[in-house]
C-alpha cells in the first residue's frame, strides 16, 4: 500500500498519480478523512484515559456520596473511552481498506493514459523483408505443427481452449530458453529458485494482484489458495514479515515456475496458437533493494532482459508503459516487444516493474539502515524468458521450406543444432 505519510504530506502528488492511472483521485480525500477521524478519536481517547487515571485516585480517597458520584462519573468515562476506541478502530479499518485501493504512486515521467498511450524508447534490430526473400511467412502455429513442436488440438482435447502441448523440439526449445535465462541470472548474481505455484490469499493480496484484475487469477476454493500467474508472487512472499540486511547490496532471485492465468476478458483475442494461454513457464528476476537504488536496479533488469533478447536475435522495441496500463503495484514498467511478422505488430516478450515500497509495506518486509532506522525495502521484477518467446523465434527465424534457423545464442542449449527441420512422418 502507499505510504500514508506521503499521502498526508503531499496529497496532490497521489491525486495526480491516480488521475494519470485513470483511477479515482477522490479516494485520496476519503482516506485522509478517515485518517483524520481516527486521529481525532485517538486524541479524545487519550484525554479521557488521562482523566480516568486522575479520577481513579480521587475515588480511592473519597467517601460516601462523593465516592458514589465519582464512581458514576468513572462509568460514564469508561463507556466513552470504549466508544472512542471503537470509533478509532473503525476509522483505521476504513482508512486501511481505502488505502489498499490506491495504486502505487507513479514515477516522474511515466506517460499518462491507457494501454495505447505508451512511449517508444527505442527500436533494436531490423524486421526481415520476407517479400524481398521471395516467400510469405508462416505463423508460429503452422511452423510449430510442421516441426511437431506445438500441439494445440490435443491440448484442447485434454484441458480445453488455450491449452497446448510442447512436443519434441518444442519442449527442448522452451527448456533451452529457460536454461539460458538461468545461466544469465547466475552470471548477474541471482540465486535460482524453484518456487511454489500455490500461495495463500495474504501473499497474493500483498503483491497487489487481488485488485481490479482478481478475476484473472485461478483460486482453489476448497483450499483457499491461489495459483500464481508469475513467480513474482511467491518471491515477494519469500521474505514477508522479515528484516533484511541490504548492506552488501540487493538480494536477487531468479524464479522458475509454471504460471497460470484465466485470461478473463480476453475472449476472441489471440486465440490461435500459444500467444495467450492459461499455462506457461517463465524465469522471473526478482530484487529486494533500497529505495535509493530502485530506479538504477530497474535499468539493470532491463539490460539483462535485453541480453536475453540478443540471444534470441529477434527485432524488438522498448516501451515506457502508460500509467493506466500499469499493474496496481508498479510505479513504472518497461516492456520489450518483439516484431511478429505474420501479424505486422509487436508482441510483448518481457516486462520489468519497479514496485518501490508498495509490496514491501503490504508484506511487512523492511531493512535496518546504517543509522538503525527501520523502513520498507523496494521490490522489482522482470521477465527473463517465457514460453511466448517461442512464437517470436519461430516466426522471425523461419526459412522458405518451413525449417527454422536456431539463433546462435541458443545453439549451445540445443546440442549445437543450427536448424529445426519439419517432421515429414
Amino acid at each position: 500500500m502507499i505510504d500514508l505519510r506521503l499521502l498526508r504530506d503531499d496529497p496532490d502528488l497521489v491525486r495526480a498519480s491516480q488521475t494519470a492511472r485513470g483511477d479515482d483521485p477522490g479516494l485520496v480525500d476519503q482516506v485522509l478523512d478517515a485518517d483524520a477521524r481516527r486521529r481525532a478519536a485517538l486524541t479524545d481517547y487519550e484525554q479521557l484515559r488521562a482523566e480516568q487515571k486522575v479520577l481513579g485516585k480521587q475515588v480511592a480517597a473519597a467517601q460516601g456520596e462523593e465516592k458514589h458520584a465519582l464512581l458514576a462519573r468513572g462509568k460514564h468515562l469508561a463507556d466513552r473511552v470504549k466508544a472512542l476506541q471503537g470509533d478509532a478502530d473503525a476509522a483505521q479499518a476504513t482508512a486501511s481498506e481505502l488505502a489498499r485501493s490506491i495504486g502505487n504512486v507513479i514515477e516522474d515521467g511515466v506517460p499518462a493514459g491507457g494501454e495505447n498511450d505508451y512511449v517508444v524508447l527505442r527500436h533494436e534490430g531490423t524486421p526481415r523483408d520476407f517479400e524481398a526473400e521471395g516467400f510469405t511467412p508462416r505463423d508460429h502455429l503452422e511452423l510449430g505443427e510442421m516441426l511437431a513442436a506445438i500441439d494445440t488440438e490435443r491440448g484442447a482435447k485434454v484441458s480445453g481452449s488455450r491449452f497446448y502441448y510442447l512436443t519434441g523440439i518444442g519442449a527442448r526449445l522452451e527448456l533451452a530458453l529457460l536454461n539460458a535465462a538461468v545461466d544469465l541470472a547466475l552470471r548477474a548474481g541471482f540465486t535460482p529458485v524453484i518456487t511454489p505455484t500455490l500461495v495463500k490469499p495474504e501473499i497474493m493480496a500483498g503483491t497487489g494482484f487481488l485488485g481490479a484484475h482478481a478475476d484473472e487469477i485461478y483460486r482453489l476454493e476448497a483450499d483457499d489458495l491461489y495459483l500464481v500467474g508469475t513467480s513474482e508472487v511467491a518471491l515477494a512472499g519469500y521474505h514477508s514479515n522479515e528484516i533484511l540486511d541490504l548492506s552488501r547490496g540487493p538480494k536477487r532471485y531468479a524464479g522458475w515456475s509454471a504460471c497460470y492465468r484465466r485470461e478473463a476478458g480476453s475472449y476472441g483475442k489471440d486465440t490461435r496458437g500459444i500467444i495467450r494461454v492459461h499455462q506457461f513457464h517463465k524465469v522471473e528476476a526478482f530484487t529486494y533493494t533500497t529505495v535509493e537504488d530502485a530506479a538504477a536496479e530497474h535499468r539493470r533488469i532491463l539490460a539483462w532482459q535485453e541480453e536475453m533478447l540478443a540471444l534470441a536475435d529477434v527485432p524488438y522495441r522498448v516501451i515506457d508503459t502508460a500509467a493506466g496500463d500499469l499493474g496496481m503495484s508498479a510505479a513504472r514498467k518497461f516492456d520489450c516487444e518483439a516484431w511478429l511478422p505474420t501479424q505486422q505488430r509487436f508482441l510483448e516478450l518481457t516486462s520489468s516493474s519497479n514496485c518501490t515500497t508498495f509490496q514491501a509495506r503490504r508484506l511487512g518486509i523492511r531493512e535496518r539502515t546504517a543509522t538503525g532506522e527501520m523502513r520498507p525495502v523496494a521490490t522489482l521484477n522482470g521477465t527473463l524468458a517465457t514460453t511466448r518467446w517461442i512464437v517470436a523465434i519461430l516466426e522471425n527465424h523461419q526459412l522458405a521450406d518451413g525449417s527454422v534457423r536456431v539463433p546462435a545464442g541458443l545453439r549451445p542449449y540445443l546440442g549445437g543444432l543450427e536448424t529445426l527441420d519439419p517432421v515429414t512422418s
